[in-house]
């Protein structure tokens, strides 16, 4: 019986110990909690989520996150990063809750509008970073009077083409259609690919702009397309259509246009079988790492006469920078923006991935990036597919080109993409 009272007192203080230990760890004593998704560490560091889709910038990112924790050694930043098409389309309901992307990118245009509506931006009006920044290169990330996301990246969205070849056959950038038609049938006629076009995923999107340009009647047509003010039925449409069916008709893009990926239509540009990769700028620095040899300029056709051209071509503002309203590390969140906003910092990161960027005062060291900041003081539109603000209406545009790749009469597939538009009109 001594014994057994004896053990008893052993065992009491040991139970009182340990239930003392479970409320304490209930009550949050975190300084034994290990790191959980976007928490604190034991040490008090905080971990905050990076999510955007330039999958080629990594290697350059995680310089920048270095130097970056370096100076904030509280603060790790973890960076994920998905193919646009999948970021475009999964990328919202992963940080609609907050347990990722505290930093995130969105696109302009109908991306933006989206999570502007789901309430997804922190308001960065008033920040101090801001003033890093051109204030008109910045504009795409407002919205009413108010600073929400911050473009990063500044791209021209005008073909890219070789210098070399169009030296070797006496060509220059032609000033009207005529002259356009012309340049590519000299081309073809030679054995070289006028147009490399990508028309099986990112094409469409991207050569839309320079061919719309100085077909639209006003800057605005897509915006007033979607009020139901005008129709793709105009004739800003169909004749924009019917242009790229006659390059198409005329052999001006490779065989299979419309089944030509991305990777491939950049091949044929590389290895210099095409004269002209329909993309732009953000292509200029991976096409010349993959062809040292490579020299290249931007051009835009013009798709009107030369008194008629009102643009010389296009340019976006992209790569648009936010803070995640539902973000557990707000503070932390806008210090790596701060950190990003230095134009040292930007610099490098321009040099290094070959990204012309929106930040004051960035030096850049590479052709590249020259040959795009040449078309700073060229009179462009911002990308008139952004200016489409519903995703589904952005969607038909794009598809209405590829209908008329496969053998869709410009004004039929231009009536279907309207029957689409109609139906979100009034929604």
């Amino acid at each position: 019986m001594k014994n057994m009272k004896k053990t008893k007192k052993m065992i009491l203080p040991l139970v009182s110990m340990l239930v003392m230990s479970i409320l304490l760890s209930a009550c949050g004593g975190g300084n034994n909690a290990s790191s959980g998704e976007n928490g604190s560490s034991g040490s008090g560091k905080v971990t905050i989520s990076f999510m955007h889709w330039r999958g080629e910038d990594s290697e350059a990112f995680n310089k920048t996150i270095d130097a970056f924790e370096k100076e904030n050694p509280n603060i790790h930043v973890e960076m994920q990063t998905l193919p646009s098409d999948q970021y475009q389309s999964t990328v919202q309901s992963k940080i609609s809750d907050g347990s990722t992307g505290d930093v995130f990118a969105s696109f302009p245009g109908a991306q933006f509008q989206a999570f502007s509506k789901a309430g997804l931006f922190t308001d960065l009006t008033g920040s101090s970073f801001l003033s890093a920044y051109n204030p008109k290169l910045i504009e795409a990330g407002q919205k009413d009077g108010k600073q929400y996301a911050i473009p990063y990246q500044l791209v021209y969205n005008d073909p890219i083409y070789n210098v070399k070849l169009f030296e070797k056959y006496g060509l220059t950038p032609p000033k009207d259609w005529e002259g356009f038609l012309a340049l590519c049938q000299k081309l073809k006629d030679n054995g070289i690919i006028p147009i490399a076009f990508a028309g099986a995923d990112i094409g469409p999107g991207q050569f839309m702009n320079t061919m719309v340009m100085n077909n639209a009647p006003s800057d605005d047509i897509f915006t007033k397309v979607e009020a139901g003010e005008a129709k793709l039925t105009d004739e800003f449409w169909v004749k924009t259509l019917t242009q790229i069916k006659e390059l198409n008709d005329k052999g001006y893009f490779q065989q299979d246009a419309l089944g030509t990926k991305d990777p491939a239509a950049g091949a044929l540009f590389i290895q210099e079988k095409a004269a002209m990769l329909a993309s732009g700028s953000y292509q200029l620095a991976q096409n010349k790492q993959q062809n040292p040899n490579l020299e290249q300029k931007l051009l835009a056709p013009i798709t009107v006469s030369a008194d008629q051209a009102k643009y010389e071509g296009v340019h976006t503002t992209t790569f648009m920078l936010a803070v995640n309203s539902k973000s557990k590390h707000p503070e932390e969140a806008k210090k790596f923006l701060e950190f990003l906003s230095k134009p040292d910092v930007a610099g490098a990161y321009a040099n290094q991935t070959g990204q012309n960027v929106t930040v004051n005062d960035v030096k850049y060291d590479t052709p590249e990036l020259q040959v795009a900041g040449e078309w700073a003081n060229k009179k462009t539109v911002f990308q008139p597919r952004f200016t489409i603000l519903n995703g589904d209406n952005q969607k038909a545009v794009t598809n209405s080109i590829q209908a008329v790749l496969s053998g869709t009469s410009p004004e039929e597939a231009a009536q279907q993409a309207q029957a689409i538009i109609d139906q979100h009109i009034g929604k």
